[in-house]
């Protein structure tokens, strides 16, 4: 278990994400948590496997070492064992148990005591539902950037937009976290001036959901692409996000501009628009 060195800085507050698995729940609570101060600037460190009296205590080494320096720590904890809790507790930081208090809540209501079973959830949990996640990103893989037009039937949506507007990471982020068929699909010169969508996606126009961003935005992130050409001129972004704005309002394709959301925001609006379900 590595543990992070202490920076100086008299305007940031530490904030520790610690637990007694893969740290993912730890880390997505408290940054979501974390979000809603903005004006507050946070060193970050996310400590998983911490499962030994000994790796905790060392946590709690780093987390005394930051409140000495004045950065007073925030630690928010998914750690099951009690005495691992306890010892994470004593440290000189503000604990945020992300758990504790949420399963007395669960074990009262369901009548069972719950599990020390280190990381039971983060595991497969419900196989079905995992397996069904790894063939969706099977799926996304082989419908990548229009690569394959097989079993497009099958998509749940079907991402157009123009090229670097977030199409892989939102179709990714739709297959692994809710186990969606996406297919995604470049909108290139060669399918303009037509009117109508591109051949490949025509059949499935009710599944399409256009994407879509700023000129200067785009051409922002296709100049870390291809500096300097005419792929990342502000004019070609212009010309081709107006041709595809144009196409998504002529076909009745519902779309949305990724320039200032993320991809959990960009899915969350996709499934609601669409009516999909994880």
């Amino acid at each position: 278990m590595t543990l992070p060195a202490p920076v100086t800085s008299a305007s940031t507050r530490a904030a520790y994400f610690v637990s007694d698995s893969t740290g993912v729940t730890a880390e997505t609570l408290g940054n979501a948590l974390l979000a809603n101060f903005p004006g507050i600037r946070f060193l970050k460190h996310t400590i998983p496997f911490v499962i030994t009296d000994t790796e905790a205590q060392s946590v709690v080494a780093s987390i005394d070492a930051d409140a000495e320096a004045g950065r007073d720590p925030l630690l928010f904890i998914t750690v099951k064992n009690a005495a691992l809790r306890g010892i994470l507790s004593a440290s000189r930081a503000t604990v945020i148990d992300l758990l504790a208090g949420h399963l007395t809540e669960l074990e009262r209501a369901l009548g069972v005591t719950a599990s020390e079973q280190l990381g039971n959830y983060h595991g497969l949990g419900d196989t079905d539902r995992y397996f069904a996640r790894m063939r969706a990103v099977e799926y996304a893989i082989e419908h990548d950037d229009g690569q394959s037009s097989r079993a497009l039937d099958q998509a749940d949506v079907v991402i157009i937009a123009p090229s670097r507007c977030g199409k892989t990471p939102t179709t990714m982020y739709l297959a692994l976290q809710h186990g969606l068929r996406v297919a995604n699909y470049p909108l290139t010169d060669d399918d303009f001036p037509t009117e109508a969508l591109p051949r490949s996606v025509a059949k499935y126009g009710a599944r399409c959901f256009g994407l879509t961003t700023t000129p200067l935005r785009l051409s922002q992130v296709r100049h870390e692409r291809r500096p300097s050409s005419r792929y990342s001129s502000l004019e070609q972004c212009t010309i081709e996000l107006r041709r595809a704005e144009d196409l998504y309002r002529r076909n009745r394709v519902p779309f949305l501009n990724s320039s200032t959301k993320s991809v959990e925001e960009m899915s969350a609006v996709i499934m609601q628009t669409m009516n999909l379900r994880a």
